[in-house]
Protein backbone atom coordinates (compact mmCIF):
# COMPACT_ATOMS: atom_id res chain seq x y z
CA UNK A 1 0.00 0.00 0.00
CA UNK A 2 1.20 3.33 -0.68
CA UNK A 3 2.26 6.01 -3.67
CA UNK A 4 5.00 6.33 -5.12
CA UNK A 5 6.61 10.35 -5.90
CA UNK A 6 10.09 11.02 -6.42
CA UNK A 7 12.69 9.16 -4.58
CA UNK A 8 14.97 11.99 -2.07
CA UNK A 9 17.92 11.92 -0.14
CA UNK A 10 20.54 8.77 0.51
CA UNK A 11 20.18 5.35 -1.30
CA UNK A 12 18.04 3.69 0.90
CA UNK A 13 19.56 1.02 3.22
CA UNK A 14 18.76 -1.01 6.17
CA UNK A 15 17.63 0.86 9.20
CA UNK A 16 19.45 -0.02 12.46
CA UNK A 17 17.97 0.08 16.10
CA UNK A 18 20.41 2.68 16.88
CA UNK A 19 19.61 4.95 14.08
CA UNK A 20 16.55 5.62 15.89
CA UNK A 21 14.69 8.20 18.37
CA UNK A 22 11.12 7.11 19.31
CA UNK A 23 9.18 10.22 20.05
CA UNK A 24 6.64 9.75 22.62
CA UNK A 25 4.16 12.78 23.37
CA UNK A 26 2.86 12.54 26.60
CA UNK A 27 0.03 14.59 28.42
CA UNK A 28 -0.55 12.72 31.99
CA UNK A 29 0.68 8.90 30.51
CA UNK A 30 2.13 8.41 33.39
CA UNK A 31 -0.27 4.94 33.97
CA UNK A 32 0.70 3.76 30.54
CA UNK A 33 4.51 4.48 29.91
CA UNK A 34 6.04 1.85 32.30
CA UNK A 35 4.93 -0.80 29.99
CA UNK A 36 5.16 1.09 26.84
CA UNK A 37 8.79 1.87 27.44
CA UNK A 38 9.45 -1.80 28.33
CA UNK A 39 8.32 -2.58 25.06
CA UNK A 40 10.72 0.00 23.17
CA UNK A 41 12.78 -2.23 20.44
CA UNK A 42 16.36 -2.62 21.94
CA UNK A 43 18.75 -0.10 20.62
CA UNK A 44 16.09 2.43 19.63
CA UNK A 45 16.13 6.02 21.93
CA UNK A 46 12.97 6.34 23.68
CA UNK A 47 12.13 10.86 23.83
CA UNK A 48 9.19 11.41 26.20
CA UNK A 49 8.01 14.43 25.65
CA UNK A 50 5.97 15.83 28.79
CA UNK A 51 3.26 18.52 27.28
CA UNK A 52 1.90 20.06 30.53
CA UNK A 53 1.52 16.67 32.92
CA UNK A 54 0.45 16.79 36.59
CA UNK A 55 0.61 13.12 37.23
CA UNK A 56 4.58 12.92 36.96
CA UNK A 57 4.80 11.42 33.65
CA UNK A 58 8.41 13.35 33.41
CA UNK A 59 9.45 11.63 36.68
CA UNK A 60 8.40 8.01 35.89
CA UNK A 61 9.57 8.11 32.21
CA UNK A 62 12.75 9.26 33.64
CA UNK A 63 12.64 6.41 36.07
CA UNK A 64 11.95 4.00 33.46
CA UNK A 65 15.69 5.16 31.39
CA UNK A 66 14.10 7.38 28.95
CA UNK A 67 15.19 10.71 27.72
CA UNK A 68 12.61 13.55 28.81
CA UNK A 69 11.90 16.56 26.89
CA UNK A 70 9.86 19.41 28.47
CA UNK A 71 7.52 21.42 26.31
CA UNK A 72 4.95 23.77 27.96
CA UNK A 73 2.84 25.03 24.90
CA UNK A 74 -0.08 22.84 24.72
CA UNK A 75 -0.90 21.03 21.74
CA UNK A 76 -0.01 17.67 19.74
CA UNK A 77 2.45 19.41 17.52
CA UNK A 78 4.10 21.36 20.31
CA UNK A 79 4.83 17.84 21.73
CA UNK A 80 6.23 16.05 18.91
CA UNK A 81 7.90 19.31 17.17
CA UNK A 82 9.73 19.63 20.13
CA UNK A 83 11.20 16.26 20.26
CA UNK A 84 11.78 16.69 16.55
CA UNK A 85 14.19 19.73 17.27
CA UNK A 86 16.01 17.83 20.68
CA UNK A 87 16.43 14.20 18.46
CA UNK A 88 19.72 13.60 17.74
CA UNK A 89 19.45 10.06 15.70
CA UNK A 90 18.96 10.32 11.93
CA UNK A 91 15.34 8.26 12.00
CA UNK A 92 12.43 9.43 14.19
CA UNK A 93 9.51 7.47 14.88
CA UNK A 94 6.37 8.49 16.93
CA UNK A 95 4.30 6.82 18.53
CA UNK A 96 1.79 7.58 20.96
CA UNK A 97 2.11 7.23 24.75
CA UNK A 98 -1.26 5.66 26.23
CA UNK A 99 0.01 1.92 25.42
CA UNK A 100 -2.81 1.89 22.46
CA UNK A 101 -0.37 1.04 19.82
CA UNK A 102 2.71 -2.03 20.19
CA UNK A 103 6.16 -0.42 20.04
CA UNK A 104 7.12 -3.81 18.78
CA UNK A 105 5.66 -2.82 15.32
CA UNK A 106 8.14 -0.12 14.68
CA UNK A 107 10.61 -2.32 12.81
CA UNK A 108 7.83 -2.79 10.09
CA UNK A 109 7.67 1.06 9.50
CA UNK A 110 11.43 1.32 9.73
CA UNK A 111 11.69 -1.64 6.74
CA UNK A 112 9.24 0.14 4.49
CA UNK A 113 11.88 3.43 4.97
CA UNK A 114 14.63 0.91 4.25
CA UNK A 115 12.26 -0.03 0.94
CA UNK A 116 12.53 3.19 -0.56
CA UNK A 117 9.56 5.16 1.31
CA UNK A 118 10.37 8.56 2.33
CA UNK A 119 7.18 8.67 4.74
CA UNK A 120 6.08 5.51 6.49
CA UNK A 121 2.83 5.56 8.21
CA UNK A 122 0.55 3.19 10.59
CA UNK A 123 -2.73 2.36 9.16
CA UNK A 124 -4.97 1.96 12.87
CA UNK A 125 -6.62 -1.21 12.99
CA UNK A 126 -8.93 -1.51 16.21
CA UNK A 127 -8.84 -4.51 18.37
CA UNK A 128 -11.83 -4.86 19.25
CA UNK A 129 -13.76 -1.84 16.88
CA UNK A 130 -14.97 -0.29 20.04
CA UNK A 131 -11.20 0.94 21.11
CA UNK A 132 -11.78 3.88 18.00
CA UNK A 133 -15.39 5.05 18.63
CA UNK A 134 -17.07 6.06 15.41
CA UNK A 135 -16.94 9.81 16.89
CA UNK A 136 -12.93 9.25 16.40
CA UNK A 137 -12.45 7.89 13.13
CA UNK A 138 -14.87 10.33 11.27
CA UNK A 139 -12.23 12.66 10.76
CA UNK A 140 -9.40 10.91 9.82
CA UNK A 141 -11.71 8.80 6.87
CA UNK A 142 -12.16 12.16 5.69
CA UNK A 143 -8.90 13.06 5.73
CA UNK A 144 -7.29 10.14 4.29
CA UNK A 145 -10.25 10.10 1.57
CA UNK A 146 -9.11 13.73 0.59
CA UNK A 147 -5.44 12.73 0.57
CA UNK A 148 -6.66 9.80 -1.83
CA UNK A 149 -8.27 12.49 -4.35
CA UNK A 150 -5.53 15.42 -3.73
CA UNK A 151 -2.10 13.51 -4.43
CA UNK A 152 -2.79 10.38 -5.15
CA UNK A 153 -1.48 8.99 -1.98
CA UNK A 154 -2.53 5.72 -1.08
CA UNK A 155 -3.14 6.32 3.03
CA UNK A 156 -6.22 5.33 4.65
CA UNK A 157 -5.78 6.97 8.32
CA UNK A 158 -3.94 9.43 9.71
CA UNK A 159 -2.37 7.68 12.54
CA UNK A 160 -0.15 9.23 15.12
CA UNK A 161 2.56 5.79 14.17
CA UNK A 162 5.17 7.27 11.88
CA UNK A 163 8.90 6.99 10.79
CA UNK A 164 10.62 9.44 8.60
CA UNK A 165 14.47 10.43 8.74
CA UNK A 166 14.66 13.04 10.30
CA UNK A 167 16.29 15.78 7.46
CA UNK A 168 13.57 14.90 5.44
CA UNK A 169 10.64 15.57 8.58
CA UNK A 170 12.65 18.91 9.05
CA UNK A 171 12.45 20.07 5.52
CA UNK A 172 8.91 19.47 5.57
CA UNK A 173 8.94 22.34 7.35
CA UNK A 174 5.31 21.30 9.38
CA UNK A 175 3.90 24.30 11.56
CA UNK A 176 0.93 22.88 12.97
CA UNK A 177 1.46 22.53 16.69
CA UNK A 178 -1.87 21.36 17.39
CA UNK A 179 -3.85 18.30 16.42
CA UNK A 180 -3.60 18.75 12.80
CA UNK A 181 0.33 18.67 12.98
CA UNK A 182 -0.02 14.94 10.99
CA UNK A 183 -2.07 16.22 8.78
CA UNK A 184 0.06 18.62 8.05
CA UNK A 185 2.55 16.49 7.43
CA UNK A 186 0.87 14.07 5.03
CA UNK A 187 -0.10 16.91 3.04
CA UNK A 188 3.62 18.34 3.22
CA UNK A 189 4.53 14.85 2.19
CA UNK A 190 1.97 14.81 -0.76
CA UNK A 191 2.93 18.48 -2.53
CA UNK A 192 6.74 17.62 -2.40
CA UNK A 193 6.16 14.37 -3.98
CA UNK A 194 7.69 12.37 -1.69
CA UNK A 195 6.53 8.61 -1.47
CA UNK A 196 4.18 7.54 1.80
CA UNK A 197 3.90 4.12 2.64
CA UNK A 198 1.24 2.64 4.68
CA UNK A 199 0.84 -0.95 7.04
CA UNK A 200 -1.71 -2.11 9.54
CA UNK A 201 -1.22 -1.12 13.10
CA UNK A 202 -3.17 -2.88 15.34
CA UNK A 203 -4.68 -0.11 17.87
CA UNK A 204 -6.07 -1.54 21.33
CA UNK A 205 -8.12 0.74 24.38
CA UNK A 206 -5.44 2.63 26.08
CA UNK A 207 -4.13 1.00 28.99
CA UNK A 208 -4.55 4.09 31.54
CA UNK A 209 -6.01 7.23 31.90
CA UNK A 210 -8.19 9.58 29.41
CA UNK A 211 -8.08 10.27 25.50
CA UNK A 212 -7.89 13.88 24.91
CA UNK A 213 -9.51 13.33 21.66
CA UNK A 214 -11.24 10.25 21.31
CA UNK A 215 -12.77 10.00 24.88
CA UNK A 216 -14.79 12.59 24.31
CA UNK A 217 -17.15 14.22 21.33
CA UNK A 218 -15.92 17.65 22.43
CA UNK A 219 -12.33 16.36 21.93
CA UNK A 220 -13.27 15.01 18.48
CA UNK A 221 -14.67 18.10 16.77
CA UNK A 222 -11.83 19.89 18.19
CA UNK A 223 -9.91 17.89 16.23
CA UNK A 224 -11.49 18.16 12.92
CA UNK A 225 -11.72 21.26 13.10
CA UNK A 226 -7.70 21.47 13.25
CA UNK A 227 -7.37 18.36 10.62
CA UNK A 228 -9.32 20.83 8.20
CA UNK A 229 -7.54 23.29 8.71
CA UNK A 230 -4.38 22.05 7.89
CA UNK A 231 -6.01 20.16 4.81
CA UNK A 232 -6.25 24.02 3.23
Amino acid sequence: MGSSGERTGADRTRVEPDDVSVIIPCRNEAGSLPDLLARIPAGMEPLVVDNGSDDGTGRVARDCGATVVTERRPGYGSAVHAGVVAARRPVLCTIDGDGSLSPEELPRLLERLAAGADLAVGRRIPQPSSAWPMHARLGSLFVAWRLRRMYGMGVHDIGPMRAIRREVLLGLDVGDRRSGYPVEVLVRAGRAGLRVDECDVIYRPRTAGTSKVSGSLRGSVRAGRDFLAALS
